[in-house]
């Protein structure tokens, strides 16, 4: 918002507008009314008061429609506080549009007692007129603002399509019926930066906000936020810093990937690097999209933070959390075209022994790499050319000096030396002897 006046109009009293001072308050100074802008024209303030909701009650509510703006009054300091903090990492999304969440210079939101509830601003905005507003005085009928909640006669939910307007959360295979975004469609995800990915709050929650209403992280692709955030302490140092994920969350969503050379064989191969995955699903309606499960949040945090904005088939990989809890097998008689996967009883798991000195060799994506397994037959031309079979550039090749059985070798590049992993490791070198291959943390 611009430190200069700007034109607050009116719904109340028709076209009628006045000049106010801007709403300049920093985000570092607390107060309990949150000033939200750029917000659709149709917007409701059901939508509105749903950003609030899951932080604490919501008192007061000004809808200056006519500016794509609101201010919202919560209950206390502290829940506007969890709510400014939490947007500031994770951005509200209103039907496909961002809005934007920030304290702001009031410390109240003045309204009379009037039927029709109008909110005047005298206090806060000398010389403004009254404009439409709400109070939500504790204890006052709600029934305006949110639906009852009863039984539904149904016995169960047959869901065709994952959109905006319903979604299997066991089949994100489904199509998504029309030209419509998937809610985990990533459009808006970013590239994965250390320090603002926040845990996942929504784990197991069992409330939602209306289906309009999403929510879209700085790098993570989420349904609507769960009402029981509001049971949750949102610390900065989930905004702060990279914090453990929590258990049970270990899938993972890859997006931009390149359809046409994206397998689930070489998502387990690079993804291995850093745990073992379980399951591969590459999504049948949108292959630029996969799930990958690993077997615990720990490896999926570590495969996240070291592959995010790597190099793939000349694409830059995006990863984020997946809502999902774990990739679904096909169902029996449902064949995908072997896009999902299932590598849980699979011999090439690196991590399976507890204390395995592989997770001491853990590094990232670098343009050497580390071989082991290497029979005494087999000499440094054989793995040169081996390498650069591929059409790959191979820069330098050393065998240990004390074991023969390991090497490094340079590739032209990191993202050839990520290709190469994925093409060479397990590869048969014959005597029983197959390739392991690995990112090195040193170069020739």
């Amino acid at each position: 918002v611009s430190n200069g006046p700007y034109i607050m109009s009116t719904t109340a009293n028709g076209n009628d507008s006045k000049k106010f001072k801007g709403d300049i308050r920093g985000p570092g100074v607390p107060s309990r009314v949150i000033h939200i802008r750029k917000l659709p024209n149709d917007i409701t303030e059901t939508e509105v008061i749903s950003l609030g909701l899951p932080f604490g009650d919501v008192t007061n509510l000004l809808m200056l429609k006519a500016k794509n703006q609101a201010f919202l009054e919560m209950n206390s300091e502290e829940a506007a506080q969890n709510m400014v903090g939490y947007y500031s990492t994770v951005m509200p999304i209103i039907r496909h549009h961002p809005v934007y969440v920030q304290f702001s210079n009031h410390k109240e939101l003045k309204t009379d007692n009037s039927p029709n509830q109008e909110v005047h601003l005298s206090q806060d905005f000398p010389g403004s007129a009254a404009v439409s507003g709400r109070s939500v005085r504790p204890g006052m009928p709600t029934h305006r603002l949110h639906h009852p909640i009863s039984f539904s006669k149904l016995t169960s939910l047959n869901v065709k399509y994952n959109n905006e307007k319903s979604r299997d959360f066991t089949r994100p295979d489904l199509p998504s019926g029309d030209s419509q975004p998937t809610m985990e469609h990533p459009a808006m995800a970013t590239a994965f930066t250390p320090g603002i990915i926040s845990a996942s709050p929504y784990a197991g929650a069992t409330h939602a906000f209306p289906p309009a209403f999403t929510i879209q992280p700085a790098s993570l692709t989420c349904p609507a936020l769960p009402g029981g955030l509001a049971s949750l302490s949102l610390p900065g140092a989930t905004r702060l810093g990279f914090p453990p994920l929590p258990a049970g969350v270990c899938v993972l969503l890859i997006s931009n990937l390149n359809p046409e050379r994206v397998t689930p064989h070489c998502l387990f191969i690079l993804f291995g690097v850093y745990g073992d995955v379980m399951r591969v699903k590459i999504l049948f309606n949108k292959k630029e999209n996969a799930l990958v499960q690993m077997s615990d949040s720990t490896q999926a945090q570590l495969a996240m933070s070291h592959l995010s904005g790597q190099q793939l088939h000349g694409k830059s990989l995006r990863i984020t959390l997946s809502k999902h809890t774990s990739v679904q097998l096909p169902r029996e008689g449902h064949e995908d075209q072997g896009l999902t996967k299932d590598y849980s009883n699979s011999p090439l798991h690196r991590f399976k022994k507890p204390g395995s000195k592989n997770y001491s060799n853990i590094f990232p994506p670098s343009a050497t790499l580390h071989l082991s397994n290497i029979p005494p037959s087999v000499v440094e031309d054989d793995l040169k050319m081996l390498f650069s079979s591929s059409g790959a550039t191979v820069k330098a090749f050393k065998f240990f000096q004390k074991d023969h059985k390991m090497a490094l070798i340079q590739m032209g590049s990191v993202e050839e030396a990520i290709e190469s992993l994925i093409e060479f490791h397990n590869h048969d070198l014959g005597e029983n002897h197959h390739l392991r291959v690995s990112f090195s943390k040193s170069s020739i």
